[in-house]
C-alpha cells in the first residue's frame, strides 16, 4: 500500500462564513464605532441651536452607515446605541443631559437607533452574500482545475497529490492521505456529500468532521479505486455543499485513475 499525503496545515476555510479579525481589528474597530459618534456630536454642538434634530439625527446616520460597512453587526449595533445617546447628551434639551423634555426628540432618538440597528443587520447580510459569492467562485476554480488536470491526461499520482493538497484547504484538514483501502475509518463521505457512520447520520454544519477520520471514496467506472482518508481540524464545521465539492474533486480522481490501465499507486 503506498500512501500520498496532502498539506499538513490548511490555509482555507469550509464553511464560507467570515473568519474572525485580529484582535488589533476588533479593538481598532470598536474604538470607532464608540469615538466616532461622540466626536461628531460635539463638532455638532456649535449648531445645535441652528440645525433640526432631525438634520443632527441624519448626520450621525452617516456615522452609523461608515462603521456598518465593515460588515460586522455587533459594530453597527454599538455604534447606533453611541450615536442615540450622544445625540440625547449632546444635541438634545437639556443639553449635557440625557433627559429628554420634547417628544419630538425621544421619536427621534428611538428612530436614530432603529436605523442605526436595521443599516448594521443589512451590512452584515451583505457581507455574508459577498463572501459566500466569494467562496463559490473558489469552488468552481478548484473544480476546474482538477477537471482540466483529468483531461490533460496528467500523471495519476500527481494529480492525487494535488488532490489531496486541495483537500486539505477545502475542508480545513490536518491531514488528507490516499490509500488503497479506508484504513478502518468508520465515518464515510456518501455520493451526495452526506457524511454517515454505519447508519448514522453525522451533522458536518454543527459538529465539523469526526475527529478520528472520515473516509472519501474515490470511484472510477462504476468501482472504487480508492480512499481519501480526511484528518480534520476538530470542531470546524463543514457545510454540505462543500462537501459535495469534495466528492466532485474525488470522483475526477477516480475518472483519472480508471482512465490509467495498469495503474498502481505509486508505481510511476
Amino acid at each position: 500500500m503506498v500512501e500520498l499525503r496532502g498539506a499538513d496545515e490548511s490555509v482555507g476555510t469550509a464553511t464560507g462564513e467570515v473568519q474572525p479579525e485580529s484582535g488589533r481589528a476588533h479593538w481598532l474597530l470598536l474604538a470607532w464605532a464608540v469615538l466616532a459618534p461622540m466626536a461628531v456630536a460635539l463638532l455638532l454642538t456649535p449648531w445645535r441651536d441652528r440645525l433640526a434634530a432631525a438634520d443632527n439625527a441624519l448626520i450621525l446616520v452617516v456615522v452609523i452607515v461608515a462603521v456598518a460597512t465593515s460588515g460586522h453587526r455587533w459594530a453597527a449595533a454599538t455604534c447606533a446605541l453611541v450615536c442615540a445617546l450622544s445625540f440625547d447628551f449632546f444635541l438634545t434639551r437639556p443639553y449635557n443631559s440625557l433627559r429628554i423634555t420634547r417628544t419630538s426628540d425621544l421619536v427621534t432618538e428611538l428612530l436614530l437607533l432603529v436605523v442605526g440597528l436595521a443599516v448594521g443587520d443589512l451590512a452584515a447580510r451583505g457581507r455574508t452574500h459577498r463572501t459566500a459569492a466569494s467562496q463559490g467562485r473558489r469552488h468552481i476554480e478548484l473544480l476546474h482545475s482538477v477537471t482540466e488536470m483529468a483531461a490533460s491526461g496528467r500523471d495519476p499520482d500527481e494529480m492525487v497529490r494535488v488532490a489531496a493538497d486541495e483537500l486539505c484547504r477545502l475542508l480545513t484538514l490536518r491531514t488528507c492521505t490516499f490509500s488503497v483501502d479506508d484504513g478502518g475509518v468508520a465515518a464515510r463521505v456518501q455520493p451526495d456529500g452526506e457524511v454517515r457512520i454505519g447508519d448514522v447520520a453525522w451533522s458536518t454544519d454543527d459538529l465539523g468532521l469526526p475527529h478520528r477520520g472520515v473516509d472519501l471514496p474515490v470511484r472510477g467506472n462504476g468501482a472504487v479505486l480508492g480512499h481519501f482518508v480526511l484528518m480534520p481540524v476538530p470542531g470546524t464545521p463543514v457545510a454540505g455543499d462543500v462537501l459535495l465539492v469534495a466528492v466532485a474533486i474525488a470522483d475526477q480522481v477516480g475518472a483519472a485513475l480508471a482512465a490509467a490501465p495498469g495503474w498502481v499507486p505509486g508505481a510511476r
